[in-house]
């Protein structure tokens, strides 16, 4: 059996924060998918097509979108295109890590 490791902020953090905040459950499965595709792939991005995330995600294609939008306008995954209908590519964005590591530096 293969484990995903996840950063503390995600459940402490973005779990409370995308479902009461902003009442979207499916932002916070949405980025959990696409950090074990991440940590599995082992890349900085990753391409992965609507279809993909509403199968794996178990949502529908319009729950997808929406959740997209939420971690986008969050600042929380950078989303670029070769072209209009190229498979988009994720990379999610860990602002906690570079705080931590500027701390860590400054203490």
């Amino acid at each position: 059996m293969n484990h995903v490791e996840i950063d503390d902020y995600v459940l402490d953090v973005l779990l409370p924060d995308l479902t009461g905040h902003d009442r979207s459950p499916a932002a916070f499965l949405v980025y959990v998918v696409l950090w074990t595709k991440l940590y599995r792939s082992e890349q900085r991005s990753i391409g992965v097509s609507l279809n993909q995330l509403s199968e794996l995600a178990g949502l529908s294609k319009s729950a997808v979108q929406g959740a997209i939008r939420i971690l986008k306008r969050r600042g929380l995954v950078k989303i670029t295109k070769s072209t209009r209908t190229a498979v988009p590519q994720y990379e999610l964005v860990r602002h906690w890590v570079h705080r931590r590591a500027k701390r860590n530096l400054t203490a």
